[in-house]
């Protein structure tokens, strides 16, 4: 059996070795429903725990490796279909034809390489290994964040399963969680509205107020206080509820009355 090398603390390399959660990521990348055959790209292949296995898809695989010392040994080790490529996903130029996004992130970066996946276009979905309360969040456990209501309406977040600090080499301080991200094929709110959409969000999410009929109020004036009370109820929200009560509907629904669509 293959000795695995720890990961280099500078990069924040915490690397999975446990097989079971391994077959259950690559089991949720074979399970992705809108394109079986579309090729993957792993973001931080490491050691290939990931890449190898994915390789049994019979995709076409290109894992991005920071490290050129692991990518340079991993490239001996993989099929003519996989593409190993050395460098930053930060920096790599994603394909705009439609892909999958794989991927144990680094802890330490998680929340930048969301926000760079987000933006990024031509993925379908995303399967990928986090950290557990940014899986939470994102798939609005126990309530919406910020950030997951501004990119609700063009994609939807799923708690998959927790995964255990012990799954990892050097073990990290919390546990992981694998969550999915798709892109949904019609969007609730028009992407040509995205950075309306989103500065909405911002404004009712920080503005002040002891509940969204207030806070509304103040962050959207024009929409009518009627027709705040009237979506409210029909999302069954209570007006003293705050802003991460909100579902992905009810926010396109209430960005949508901002230009009188509820007229």
């Amino acid at each position: 059996m293959r000795t695995h090398r720890p990961g280099r603390h500078e990069l924040g390399q915490n690397f999975l070795v446990d097989r079971t959660v391994i077959e259950r990521l690559v089991a949720t990348v074979d399970g992705l429903a809108s394109r079986p055959d579309a090729p993957i790209i792993e973001i931080g292949a490491g050691d290939g725990a990931l890449t190898l296995p994915l390789e049994r898809l019979g995709r076409p695989l290109t894992g991005i490796e920071i490290d050129g010392r692991r990518a340079e040994r991993l490239a001996r080790r993989t099929g003519p279909a996989t593409e190993i490529v050395h460098g930053d996903f930060m920096d790599f130029r994603l394909p705009a034809t439609p892909h999958v996004l794989v991927g144990n992130l680094p802890f330490h970066q998680t929340t930048a390489m969301l926000r760079r996946i987000l933006r990024a276009p031509g993925w379908t979905e995303a399967v990928l290994l986090v950290q557990w309360e940014v899986a939470r969040r994102r798939a609005g456990v126990g309530g919406a964040t910020l950030m997951t209501a501004q990119w609700w309406p063009w994609f939807e977040f799923r708690l998959v399963s927790r995964v255990p600090a012990s799954a990892f080499r050097p073990r990290p301080g919390v546990d992981g969680g694998l969550m999915t991200m798709t892109r949904r094929p019609r969007p609730l709110v028009p992407v040509r509205d995205q950075r309306r959409y989103q500065d909405f969000v911002q404004r009712v999410f920080t503005g002040p107020g002891n509940g969204l009929e207030r806070i509304l109020a103040v962050a959207a004036p024009e929409i009518p206080r009627r027709e705040v009370r009237r979506r409210l109820r029909e999302h069954r929200i209570a007006p003293t509820a705050l802003p991460r009560a909100l579902g992905a509907e009810a926010w396109a629904d209430l960005f949508g009355l901002r230009d009188g669509g509820g007229a």
